[in-house]
């Protein structure tokens, strides 16, 4: 009988960690679906609340040579840019998700296929690193792709 009661809290207690885990890879989610939410809605107010204040972004991208180079991008210009009207919708589509938690640390790495208005412009994969403070997950990273090659919609 004691067994079978030590075999219970463990099953419990497991089942609760699962359930934790699964809560906060949600909760990474949908900061990240806000990001994108408040990018169709060019609302700069929205997409800084997914921001750590530190934000920084990179991208990995060939230049006109076809030679690897890394590019730094501005945060600030960035959400500046977002808010500025434009007549088109800037439409980043996620096609899948892997999400890795580590205490207040998570990564999120993400295929995807980027839209201006109706018409496709590249994909490429987005590797997102999030921290959680006071309660709450923000990007505090942002490094990505982008190709016209190699594409799902080709």
């Amino acid at each position: 009988m004691k067994k079978a009661g030590i075999l219970l809290l463990l099953g419990m207690l497991l089942g609760t960690a699962l359930y934790a885990q699964q809560n906060e890879e949600e909760a990474v989610k949908q900061t990240i679906v806000t990001m994108f939410d408040a990018m169709r809605a060019g609302d700069s107010s929205l997409l800084a609340t997914t921001f750590h204040p530190e934000m920084t972004l990179k991208s990995v991208g060939m230049n006109k040579e076809g030679q690897v180079q890394l590019r730094n991008e501005n945060a600030k210009e960035f959400l500046k840019a977002v808010g500025t009207p434009h007549d088109i919708v800037w439409d980043e589509r996620i096609l899948s998700w892997e999400i890795r938690i580590d205490g207040p640390m998570a990564t999120a790495w993400t295929e995807y296929q980027f839209y201006a208005g109706e018409r496709f412009s590249h994909c490429g994969v987005n590797a997102f690193q999030l921290i959680k403070q006071n309660g709450k997950w923000t990007i505090f990273h942002i490094a990505d792709t982008r190709r016209k090659e190699g594409c799902l919609n080709e």
